[in-house]
């Protein structure tokens, strides 16, 4: 079997794939169809809490699939009644609903801010402010949240009732709230898709504060910040903000399609019997799975993960070919003199494989990755980004 022959022939063909085969892995190494080694700094694009062929995590959902596999959600099942306690227990928020992937959470999240508004202040305040370079998602809905006119093209007309605000830049903020009449504020402390930039604390602080005095929801999109990823449980927990709706997503199922949109008092009860359903949503083995990886995502391991984005900020900030260090705890990019996209190529070429934000070079390894693989790895990266086009 080719496999990257049969892939373009029978895979609806939506990704520009790297030409890796990855057969199988352990850790935070990968195995090609040759069996050759590479060094993992992607994580799945954040996926891959713990890397590959997690023991505990397979233990976890193997157990689990002994015994209910699925029940849909006409049934009490206690994964997802354990992993809703544990998020809101974690979050000092009230209530879960459990959806498949990030997509998915914020379209909970939108549709629990319009109703909780429809609800208060009437149908017409419906305008969600986001901001641009974001991302939400790519359904019809959370595309139009997502603030990148290059996602819009060729899907319009997308679902009304979203309008963009520059980052870190409130006056926009104030501007589009006093032209709309607006149900909640979306952001993503630290943009991923948008170039692994984060907001600023002072921002930060004004947008929840401006919420909070026009009853304006702060929704949190965490689906690739979450889980252990920025050194804190969620990313917004490095800035101490109190958020209405969190979603999160990605490495919370640690490989298994699991969403979460986790709703805090304000909205608890928004959400009644026929407004919202997901038939796989809080699926047993994904909740199981990710039971596991929220009970392992402790003090110590967050501690690991910020000494470890410090050892990459440190190595990097200053190196050959390296303009600028963005992002926060293990969600990084790395700006570069040269094209990112041959630096990524040549890294796979190296054994290291990485992925791309916008013109930067991104890491999102596992959160246990050894420290000396991910110094051989950043080695590998320093030397590629110092190379000039000419070498």
């Amino acid at each position: 079997m080719n496999i990257k022959h049969d892939d373009q022939k029978f895979i609806a063909n939506t990704y520009n794939r790297f030409p890796v085969v990855i057969k199988y892995g352990k850790g935070s190494l990968v195995y090609d169809e040759n069996d050759r080694e590479y060094i993992d700094l992607s994580g799945g694009i954040a996926v891959n809490t713990f890397g590959f062929a997690d023991q505990e995590w397979i233990d976890a959902i193997t157990n689990q699939l002994q015994q209910v596999q699925h029940t849909s959600n006409l049934y009490y099942t206690e994964p997802a009644v354990k992993l809703a306690e544990l998020l809101c227990g974690r979050t000092d928020m009230q209530k879960v609903f459990f959806s498949n992937s990030g997509g998915e959470a914020n379209e909970c999240a939108i549709k629990v801010a319009r109703k909780y508004a429809a609800d208060l202040k009437g149908q017409d305040h419906y305008t969600i402010i986001t901001l641009e370079n974001s991302f939400h998602g790519r359904t019809i809905t959370t595309l139009a949240a997502t603030g990148q006119a290059e996602f819009h093209q060729d899907f319009t007309p997308l679902t009304p009732g979203f309008v963009y605000a520059r980052a870190n830049i409130f006056s926009d903020i104030e501007k589009l709230a006093e032209q709309n009449k607006c149900a909640a504020i979306m952001l993503e402390v630290v943009q991923g898709e948008g170039g692994v930039n984060s907001l600023n604390q002072e921002y930060l602080d004004q947008v929840a504060d401006f919420c909070k005095k026009n009853d304006l929801l702060l929704i949190i999109d965490e689906v690739q910040t979450g889980n252990g990823r920025t050194g804190e449980l969620f990313s917004y927990m490095n800035f101490g903000l109190k958020p209405d709706i969190v979603t999160t997503a990605k490495g919370l199922g640690g490989g298994l399609p699991l969403g979460a949109t986790i709703l805090g008092n304000k909205v608890q009860n928004t959400l009644t019997p026929g407004t919202h359903g997901s038939t796989f949503g809080g699926n047993p083995v994904c909740c199981a799975g990710a039971i596991n990886i929220l009970q392992r995502i402790d003090n110590d391991l967050l501690s690991e993960v910020k000494q470890k984005s410090e050892y990459i900020i440190n190595a990097l900030k200053n190196a050959k070919g390296i303009k600028s260090v963005t992002g926060l705890g293990l969600m990084l990019g790395i700006e570069v003199e040269r094209n990112n996209q041959d630096i990524i190529q040549e890294c796979i070429e190296q054994g290291v494989l990485v992925i791309s934000a916008k013109n930067k070079v991104r890491l999102l390894p596992a959160l246990n990755i050894p420290q000396d693989t991910l110094t051989q790895a950043i080695n590998i990266l320093k030397r590629i980004c110092a190379k000039t086009d000419n070498v």
